[in-house]
């Protein structure tokens, strides 16, 4: 059964004040790419613009795809996704974190149009404001941020 860490109003370094924050863990199987981005959906349903929300969840589904598809959380009997989400009043910021890979690293590489993948770190690299990785022993990570209030503003501007 996924478990979940409800939020805390803090603050964050990065954050620049208030922000709420959830953990969730997931089994690292494909099934749980469709929950991971349910869960997040109703998370930020309401707390963000409908455009941010749908930049969240394509990114998210990307990076929850990767880590069952490319690391360790995948390839082994008990392998772990967990999905961290922070909402700050200008950001949300996402991080997935896997079981790690001996074998493999995020990378980003140009898809050719006619490739079957390879666009998760691609489209991350496009969508959001920042992004980055880590590894911390055998266990990796990959996070983004999107913009709330200058996302919306500037959508708003282009209609």
């Amino acid at each position: 059964m996924p478990r979940q860490k409800a939020g805390r109003h803090d603050t964050m370094p990065w954050a620049g004040g208030p922000y709420s924050a959830w953990r969730k863990v997931f089994p690292g199987r494909v099934e749980s790419v469709p929950e991971a981005r349910a869960w997040v959906r109703d998370l930020l349903a309401g707390r963000v613009g409908a455009s941010v929300l749908d930049d969240v969840l394509l990114l998210l589904s990307e990076l929850t795809t990767n880590a069952v598809a490319h690391s360790d959380s995948g390839r082994t009997a008990g392998g772990r996704v967990t999905v961290y989400v922070a909402r700050t009043g200008t950001m949300v910021h996402v991080e997935v974190a896997d079981d790690g890979s001996a074998a493999s690293a995020p990378a980003v590489r140009v898809p050719e149009a006619d490739d079957d993948g390879g666009r998760g770190l691609w489209l991350v690299e496009m969508v959001a404001a920042r992004w980055g990785s880590h590894r911390d022993g055998t266990s990796g990570s990959v996070w983004f941020r999107i913009a709330t209030v200058e996302a919306e503003a500037d959508r708003a501007r282009l209609t």
